[in-house]
């Protein structure tokens, strides 16, 4: 299993979803994708999108304004 890391900070919608989209495509069944951002409407819409898809999320506020979300490729 790898875990690659996409730093959204400061990116608004849609912009984060479209990079975790490619990023996804590229990724192997078990894989973890790590997207940081600043903006809660990008966990609102990533969470929404990977729910629809399948795939596993969860989303982690750090704090200070920022979250991780974890998407495990299925």
């Amino acid at each position: 299993m790898a875990v690659k890391k996409l730093d959204c900070l400061s990116e608004l919608c849609p912009i984060p979803l479209l990079k975790a989209m490619k990023e996804l495509k590229t990724m192997k069944e078990g894989d973890v994708l790590i997207i940081a951002c600043d903006h809660s409407c990008v966990v609102i819409d990533i969470e929404k999108w990977a729910q629809n898809k399948k795939y596993p999320v969860k989303s982690l506020e750090l704090g200070g304004g920022e979250w991780e979300i974890y998407i495990q490729k299925v």
